[in-house]
């Protein structure tokens, strides 16, 4: 380049901000500085007087590497913090662990084999939890989630134990808890009872069978006076069920009807039927007879009247009668229109019977925990249930009680650890029962967790009744579980009634003050006479420990008033109406796990939730709307993308992406993604390295001083700015991020930086033109960063160090420490935003009518075209005031306007004029001056001059 090129140059600033992200590599030294320099301690610090907000962690499982179901959590959790100390909160994030319960067993089980001694397993999970933690801290701290990562809670913590022992004895002494023999889900691999939320449903395929049930010759004339009757015809008679569970037939106690429902007598030739008349047509015609119905009753007027086992022509032991119990839970949507009832293995049957005086001890239960019959029942004995299925079918049909069998597919219960189908099993365990009244006589649990649903906000709403119904028809919670690694239920029991003892309240606060120094191996050392002295003869320790959802269900108890009682609570949580914290957040599933426990202990401990606000979001699933599965291939890691792409690509997409329902995600997408992060982190480095010679100390000018189109983009940015608050207030981050995306790419990239540009590069570096296109900027980027920061918050933290404080003031250490910043005001904002949106709309049509004119050859750059825009008075009054700045605005060399009623014009022709070498403008003063032939008068005027002065752009 010559010497006088050399001194034509333009205002081109640099910036250490890069344009490439090169995440993959400087997000790790990121997270390594944030490590050292205590930066979440810091910031904590820096909004300590400010008003406490607890998003309270809702536990991850200490077992396996995190996928990207965790990274959304985490990713949203850390969105929500960092977002409120925006907003002037002091945002409290304790990262948390559930520790104990299946799957830690399993491993010890699959590593070391079973049986080992219960101390043994106890230590051994302690350790594997550990290192689990520590790979999926690493990992979430990867992800560039700040929290108290060196403080977090762990369920298995002996003060959290200890704590969780307490709430036990809490709810133990205001009468909740009770011990009874009752159907409970059952998991023949477990070999223990499980949660609600453990359960999950697939297709499985069972025979069928419809069964006879004989008539007792001895009611016979009861069953005929029930049928209006004299007598009933001299042939035998069946009452028949349904099922799609044979193996539960040798267990078979009872039958119910409906009481309303009307029931028939069929003559079917050889023998008689009793099926609900609305069923009889199609039952005929499953079995291939015919018949005709001789009378009809209801269904209640066959209470008490009993039939036959079906079984017992072949064994002395199956020589019973099962009575007809009245049930409102049948229905006839398929089957004969009467139910079967076997007691241990159903819940409706459980009540039903229960409620016609069966006592416990004379409940039929063969099938043992490991799911095979017990040697003393009859035909079936030791015998694994499923395969035993077909066995009792051909031992019905020689019986002569089989009318129908056949294959069905049905959607059925699998323990979702195992994905094996389990049973309801009569089992004597712990519940925490939902309708007794507790000792106080105050409403049930039920009530107490319905009321509390209805103070609860549901962020999506639809959450409210997904809960309600959930908790409405629940049965009493199961809380024991026969495992080794978890809290006891650490009661002493009397060995001959079962009940725990009279002290069982003082007794668990001393227990807990051991479990506290030495963990739950405390209760396993404990000798029964160490406590009870001459009563132990009397009792024993019970060897249940607690459902794992009462764990993590009382972390509210054990944490936030628990370990991390300095941390987490605060005073309003104290007083009657506080909740304990502002928001609990998980994946849609957790409506039955952690919000549900949670909700349910909280009731218990409190009358009333935990929290103020429920957040749900969804699964994640690829592209094709499939779940992730490693059979399929479909599984995206987050540790693969964060090494690959950047940690802040998943969080740019877990940000624009809606949370409420399913969450896509695939190759395809991370590209989209990529790209429009390369878009913002181009206008971020534009706007830094047009401050980079900005010093707001020096060159701050009065918002009045500005030119319009700067007072504009400042108003426009400051009713973004109420905007993105208002949607990170209500946890909406996807419309938040798709206005700011399009407040890059087009309110900045596409219309104000297009304009500015040529006053950025070719003004007099110290004009106030120049001064006041950067003291836009200056606010514009400031707060943009801060918006920016929930999500990409490694870029935001990095265009930070960049960023232009002033000389004369001490920037924040981090982003993170600082607030919503507040934009100069600008007068007549609004009237602005008006004028501005029209010429918006109306240079879109130019830009598309110099296009055409590109297109056909006729002009090249639009600084090459000259317009004359044809307007009604309205418009024409807009652009008028503009002047001569309107070229600018359009970014063509020449602008006319003229009024015109036939609508909106625009006239495109080449200049017939010279470009100036520097700004580009062609101009007729182009070569006016000899020195200077190559430029415009303008940049004369800025390189040599007084320089040029606008008023509007």
């Amino acid at each position: 380049m010559s010497e006088k090129e050399n001194s034509y140059l333009v205002n081109l600033l640099d910036t250490s901000f890069p344009m490439r992200g090169d995440l993959a590599k400087r997000e790790p030294q990121w997270v390594a500085s944030w490590q050292k320099n205590k930066l979440y301690e810091k910031i904590r610090a820096a909004h300590a007087n400010q008003p406490k907000f607890i998003l309270h962690d809702g536990p991850p499982y200490a077992n396996g590497d995190i996928h990207i179901g965790h990274a959304v959590n985490k990713i949203l959790k850390d969105m929500i913090v960092k977002s409120r100390w925006l907003m002037g909160f002091d945002s409290v994030y304790v990262p948390g662990w559930d520790c104990h319960g299946m799957p830690i067993e399993i491993q010890i089980e699959k590593e070391f084999g079973k049986n080992l001694p219960t101390a043994e397993v106890q230590s051994k999970a302690r350790a594997y939890a550990h290192v689990q933690i520590e790979k999926q801290k690493k990992d979430f701290e990867r992800l560039g989630v700040l929290g108290d990562w060196n403080n977090p809670y762990l369920t298995m913590n002996f003060r959290n134990e200890a704590d969780e022992i307490r709430a036990l004895g809490k709810i133990w002494e205001k009468g909740y808890v009770f011990r009874g023999l009752k159907p409970v889900n059952w998991c023949f691999d477990c070999g223990s009872a499980l949660a609600e939320a453990e359960v999950e449903y697939q297709d499985k395929t069972d025979p069928t069978v419809d069964v006879g049930f004989a008539f007792d010759d001895a009611q016979r004339p009861q069953l005929a006076k029930v049928f209006g009757l004299s007598e009933l015809p001299n042939k035998p008679g069946q009452i028949v069920i349904w099922t799609t569970t044979p193996w539960t037939i040798p267990a078979n106690q009872a039958m119910n009807v409906h009481p309303e429902l009307s029931y028939a007598l069929v003559d079917v030739g050889d023998k008689l039927l009793i099926l609900a008349k609305d069923r009889v047509e199609t039952c005929l015609q499953d079995y291939g007879l015919e018949g005709k119905v001789i009378a009809t009753c209801q269904g209640a007027q066959l209470a008490n009247i009993s039939f036959w086992h079906p079984l017992a022509p072949l064994h002395e032991g199956y020589k019973r009668l099962s009575p007809i119990y009245p049930a409102e839970y049948v229905t006839l949507d398929t089957g004969t229109g009467i139910v079967h009832s076997a007691p241990a293995y159903g819940e409706e049957d459980f009540k039903s019977c229960k409620a016609n005086k069966l006592a416990d001890k004379d409940i039929l239960n063969p099938v043992m925990g490991n799911g095979v019959y017990a040697s003393w029942l009859p035909l079936f004995a030791n015998e694994y249930i499923w395969k035993a299925n077909p066995k009792i079918v051909e031992a019905m049909r020689e019986a002569g009680s089989l009318l129908r069998d056949k294959t069905y597919t049905h959607s059925y219960m699998h323990c979702w650890r195992h994905k094996s189908p389990i049973i309801y099993r009569a089992t004597s365990q712990w519940f925490a029962s939902m309708d007794k009244k507790p000792s106080d006589g105050k409403a049930s649990l039920r009530e107490t967790a319905l009321a509390g649903i209805e103070n609860t906000e549901f962020f999506p709403a639809w959450g409210k009744q997904r809960l309600n119904s959930m908790i409405a028809n629940r049965p009493d919670w199961t809380l024991s579980r026969q495992r080794q690694w978890g809290v006891p239920m650490a009661f002493f029991v009397h060995k001959e009634s079962g009940e725990p003892h009279p002290r069982t309240v003082e007794l668990l606060e001393e227990i807990a003050k051991r479990v506290e120094k030495e963990g739950i191996e405390a209760w396993q050392k404990l000798e029964v006479a160490e406590l009870l002295g001459e009563e132990s003869a009397q009792y024993e320790k019970n060897k249940d420990t607690l459902d794992v959802w009462f764990d993590s269900g009382t972390t509210h108890w054990h944490v936030i008033r628990g370990s991390h009682r300095d941390e987490l609570l605060t005073a309003e949580a104290e007083t009657p109406n506080g909740r304990l914290a502002d928001l609990y957040l998980e994946g849609s599933d957790q409506h039955r796990g952690w919000f549900h426990s949670s909700l349910l202990t909280g009731a218990m401990l409190d009358g009333k939730p935990p929290y103020k606000a429920l957040l749900t979001h969804g699964f994640t699933v690829d592209g094709q709307g499939r779940k992730m599965s490693k059979s399929v291939g479909n599984v995206i890691a987050p540790q693969q993308v964060a090494d690959k792409l950047g940690a802040e690509i998943i969080r740019l997409w877990v940000a624009s992406t809606d949370y409420s329902g399913e969450m896509t995600i695939s190759d395809e997408i991370l590209k989209r993604v990529t790209e429009s992060y390369r878009r913002i982190r181009n206008t971020l480095r534009f706007l830094l390295a047009n401050l980079s010679d900005f010093d707001p100390s020096k060159h701050t000018m009065p918002a009045d001083q500005w030119l319009e189109i700067d007072r504009y983009a400042v108003a426009l940015a400051n009713a973004l700015q109420s905007d993105v608050e208002a949607h990170y207030k209500a946890y909406e981050f996807q419309p938040a991020v798709a206005r700011m995306l399009t407040f890059c790419s087009e309110d900045l990239g596409g219309f104000y930086l297009d304009i500015l540009k040529d006053r950025l590069y070719t003004s007099a570096p110290d004009s106030p033109d120049r001064r006041a296109a950067q003291n836009a900027l200056f606010h514009i980027t400031r707060n943009l960063l801060k918006w920016l920061s929930p999500f990409l918050s490694f870029t935001a933290e990095e265009a930070w160090k960049d960023f232009p404080h002033g000389s004369g003031s001490k920037p924040a250490e981090s982003i993170f420490m600082e607030e919503f910043g507040q934009f100069p005001e600008i007068a007549r904002a609004d009237e602005l935003l008006a004028k501005w949106s029209r010429i918006r709309e109306i240079r879109s049509e130019v830009t598309k009518a110099i296009e055409v004119e590109r297109e056909a050859g006729n002009v090249g750059s639009s600084l090459q075209a000259e317009l004359t825009i044809k307007v009604g008075d309205v418009d024409f009054a807009i652009l008028h005031s503009l002047e001569d700045d309107l070229r600018f605005v359009t970014i063509t060399s020449s602008a006319n306007i003229e009024l015109s009623n036939a609508g909106l014009e625009v006239l495109v022709r080449g200049s017939q004029y010279k470009k100036c070498g520097r700004c580009w403008h062609h101009t007729k003063d182009v070569g006016g001056n000899t020195d200077h032939p190559e430029l415009c008068g303008r940049c004369i005027s800025n390189l040599f001059g007084d320089g040029d002065h606008r008023l509007f752009a």
